[in-house]
């Protein structure tokens, strides 16, 4: 076997190893952060999985969750004890700032408060035109001596953060065609998902 056969031999095993990593490392890593969740939640209660099977404590804690959202937002008197839950908190000092904090994080991701909701595009330059993604958080600043602004959350490519800036509203263009998990996935990937679902293509403003 000469030279150029090895050649090409180790990189066509390269290019195979590297294209197992495509196929395998997503997967690979959904099965890990699955298990690593299950198994954490186990862990809280440790005997009762060993007693019964893997995972039992993790079904418990979803359908106890379940059934309290479901009495909670079903259910007057169920809504009137979340309520006094609620209110005792965000007036205990010391409690309420971290209580209020997390709940104004998740809120701005699920429920039906959710914040996340509106993507759109920034403009962060004139010359040459540059736009960014994020999400339209406040529609109205007035209060804070900013009338003609709005707030928008511009989240980092492959990171958990991001910045909030404060735009006049006429720099903002609303992404009407763009669901807010396209939006998220889109910037969070650094573009490389793409903007487009089987039936719909973006288009850059005009």
């Amino acid at each position: 076997m000469n030279k150029q056969k090895i050649e090409h031999l180790v990189n066509v095993l390269v290019k195979s190893f590297f294209q197992g990593l495509l196929i395998i490392g997503p997967f690979a890593l959904t099965v890990w952060i699955i298990w690593y969740v299950v198994s954490s939640i186990d862990n809280i209660l440790p005997s009762l999985s060993q007693q019964f099977y893997p995972g039992i404590t993790f079904l418990i804690v979803i359908c106890s969750i379940t059934i309290i959202g479901f009495i909670g937002s079903k259910f007057i008197i169920g809504r009137v004890i979340v309520d006094s839950f609620d209110y005792l908190l965000e007036h205990t000092p010391g409690i309420k700032f971290i209580y209020t904090s997390l709940k104004d994080v998740m809120t701005s991701f699920v429920g039906d408060k959710k914040k996340f909701n509106q993507p759109v595009l920034i403009k962060t330059s004139d010359n040459p035109d540059v736009w960014r993604i994020g999400f339209l958080t406040q529609s109205d600043l007035s209060s804070v001596g900013f009338p003609s602004y709005v707030s928008v959350y511009l989240p980092h490519s492959y990171a958990v953060s991001g910045w909030v800036v404060f735009v006049q509203a006429s720099n903002i263009v609303v992404l009407e065609n763009v669901s807010a998990a396209q939006a998220m996935k889109f910037a969070v990937s650094g573009g490389v998902a793409g903007f487009h679902s089987d039936d719909n293509v973006f288009k850059a403003p005009e």
